[in-house]
């Protein structure tokens, strides 16, 4: 296929390095040129604007929040675009950003699926991440070979683009709790004398055995919080979502809320650029735990 795609953060130049390597025609485009050398190796058009990569069969953009694919994302754009075409939004958005992009597609005659993943950046290098995909039946099938190059597998969240959306944002408000969880659990271990690795050992092991805990357990316990897999700025943009979606459906959060505020604690600090479990560290300096 003949595809677009904007946005090569960390996910994103993997995902888009994992098309060219399954033969896909690639035309790139993101704001700092950084990637552009080593996709442009790998076989990568490189266009100068986003309405240069907004052709082809598809367009996938990775961006990073509401704020960076509304800036991207025009009206202008979309109504020069090619009529037919399918946007791909694989970036994490809100809830309301999903229904108004899909409101701004169709009347720009333009197919819209909101496509966010589950999968962190070793993830992403790997083509294992899990994809999960709103919108028509058609626009995703049009699009599956995509999905099949960056993925394990596709989860179909139905033909509202803002379900799959509201399916990422729950997950990672779960992923958030989880470490703020097991931060708790590991400082309440520590502090009463058992090693803290032999514990997440034992959990990760018997009651707590899933990818996740495990992964997160490591992680927090060896205070690796860099490099970022998921920066912790994009951690509190995530709970935040959570919330906003809560409200909008009046469904109290109170667990996002203290991990929100956690999260803006940990920013606070100047850890907004290391790992999203750098949370960790704000629960053991309350517990009165050093680093």
């Amino acid at each position: 296929m003949n595809v677009g795609f904007l946005g090569l953060g960390t996910m994103g130049k993997a995902m888009a390095a994992n098309l060219i390597k399954a033969g896909h025609t690639v035309t790139v485009w993101n704001r700092s040129p950084g990637p552009f050398a080593e996709l442009a190796a790998l076989g990568a058009t490189v266009a100068k604007t986003p309405a240069d990569a907004f052709h082809g069969d598809a367009v996938i953009s990775m961006l990073a929040d509401d704020a960076s694919t509304n800036v991207i994302i025009t009206d202008d754009l979309l109504a020069g675009a090619p009529k037919g075409i399918v946007h791909v939004n694989m970036a994490t958005v809100s809830v309301a950003a999903a229904r108004s992009l899909s409101e701004r597609h169709k009347a720009c005659g333009l197919n819209y699926v909101a496509a966010p993943v589950f999968g962190r950046a070793e993830v992403a290098v790997a083509a294992k991440l899990n994809i999960v995909a709103g919108g028509s039946d058609e626009a995703i099938n049009s699009v599956q070979p995509l999905f099949d190059a960056m993925g394990q597998k596709t989860w179909r969240a139905g033909v509202d683009p803002a379900h799959a959306n509201l399916v990422k944002i729950s997950g990672n408000f779960m992923l958030a709790a989880s470490i703020e969880m097991l931060s708790e659990a590991f400082a309440l271990t520590e502090k009463g004398g058992v090693d803290p690795k032999l514990f997440a050992e034992i959990m990760t092991s018997t009651l707590f055995a899933a990818p996740a805990f495990k992964i997160y357990s490591e992680v927090i316990n060896a205070r690796r919080f860099e490099p970022a897999a998921f920066k912790l700025a994009l951690g509190l943009k995530d709970v935040s979502l959570a919330l906003e979606a809560g409200h909008a459906s009046q469904t109290p959060l109170p667990m996002a809320s203290l991990v929100r505020d956690h999260f803006l604690e940990a920013l606070a600090a100047g850890h907004a650029e290391k790992d999203w479990s750098a949370l960790s560290t704000i629960v053991r300096r309350n517990a009165g735990l050093a680093g």
